[in-house]
């Protein structure tokens, strides 16, 4: 059995925010009105994947939804769990992706001891942050968000932030990595907004290929100047992992979707959280064994069709960074996969724009040489 990770939504897609442009907040009409992982689910879950053959590597990501609606208790089950069950000289780690909102100072010194990863969301400054990120009640979320990240900094707290581009920030590439920047945040993941309608069509939140490449250039233009070895930008790092190690660490750019599972709050299995779909359903931790699950049917045609792309990628000098991207941004259906990503003109813009450049801090990289900015 290869290693796999777990993604995993402990409230399904139940949240205390209403971000208009949340691709999971429709699976609330799915499920219960108050969907919760029970303790059955999470034992059997935790103790059967620690059970399986990591390398004695465990990694498990807690998604929503919003997961800190849980509170302190639950995340202490969890790790009395995994210590009850790890093998002998496991190394298991924790991320968690929140909004911000909910923290308290009894949960960030939690995470902060037992070296919970937190990915933070974050727009940028106020006024593009609140454009869609908002409450149920539809208020500001900005200044919860801050003070959430101030009792992180107060607990020592790992984390990320998270942005995701849309249409009202995508222009503001330079203005939001100043802002993350100047307030001390050095690992920035950015993430483009696209969303589909029921007809295939873009919804108005989302962000067209060609702003998608601007934006990725300006960001670029920014970091190069003086803070290559200051901010961490996840998409750079990884292209640098491809350049220097030939290796892929995030999934869009391989050439399998087959690699992690996603848990739902009843134990429900499916490959990819993008695409939680009753078709792609996997089977059920409390019925089927990791192996089966990882050996469906399901789950390997679905893995291959990320390699099923639009004839172009085949004579593309790119297709080693992206394999025709993920098949989210290609079509809502993975059937349809051969269908060109839309947002293969930025990525064409933004590789032409920065990998000569990449290329040399790879080289630098890979020869222990000093990495100077401007480069």
């Amino acid at each position: 059995m290869d290693p796999f990770s777990l993604l995993i939504k402990p409230v399904s897609a139940d949240c205390n925010l209403r971000c208009d442009y949340c691709f999971y907040i429709d699976h609330l009409e799915k499920v219960e009105k108050k969907p919760r992982m029970s303790d059955k689910v999470l034992e059997i879950m935790i103790a059967s994947y620690l059970q399986t053959n990591q390398n004695n590597r465990f990694s498990f990501g807690w998604q929503g939804g919003e997961p800190t609606l849980l509170g302190l208790k639950f995340w202490e089950k969890v790790i009395n769990l995994q210590k009850q069950y790890a093998p002998k000289g496991a190394v298991i780690s924790n991320g968690l992706q929140t909004n911000g909102t909910l923290i308290t100072g009894d949960l960030a010194k939690f995470f902060a001891e037992y070296k919970f990863l937190l990915g933070v969301s974050l727009d940028g400054p106020s006024y593009l942050h609140n454009y869609y990120r908002k409450t149920i009640g539809q208020k500001s979320t900005h200044d919860l968000v801050m003070r959430g990240i101030e009792l992180l900094r107060e607990h020592s707290v790992e984390f990320n932030i998270l942005v995701l581009v849309n249409n009202e920030s995508v222009k503001k590439a330079s203005e939001i990595y100043h802002y993350l920047r100047d307030g001390g945040f050095n690992y920035h993941q950015y993430i483009p907004c696209v969303e589909f309608d029921k007809y295939n069509n873009p919804e108005s939140f989302s962000i067209k290929g060609e702003e998608w490449g601007d934006f990725l250039c300006d960001l670029f233009d920014q970091w190069i100047k003086e803070d290559i070895n200051q901010i961490s930008i996840r998409l750079f790092d990884s292209i640098l992992e491809y350049l220097v190690y030939g290796r892929y660490n995030v999934c869009y750019m391989g050439i399998n979707c087959c690699q992690y599972l996603v848990v739902e709050y009843d134990g429900s299995i499916y490959p990819c959280d993008f695409f939680v779909r009753e078709d792609l359903l996997l089977g059920n931790i409390l019925e089927d064994k990791w192996e089966d699950i990882l050996n469906s049917p399901i789950y390997h045609k679905f893995g291959q069709n990320k390699s099923n792309w639009h004839d172009n990628c085949r004579s593309c000098s790119f297709i080693n960074l992206c394999h025709g991207d993920c098949q989210k941004y290609r079509t809502r259906i993975p059937q349809n996969s051969q269908i060109s990503s839309v947002l293969c003109k930025g990525w064409k813009n933004f590789f032409t724009h920065a990998l000569p450049r990449l290329k040399i801090i790879g080289d630098k990289i890979r020869n222990g040489n000093k990495i100077a900015s401007s480069t």
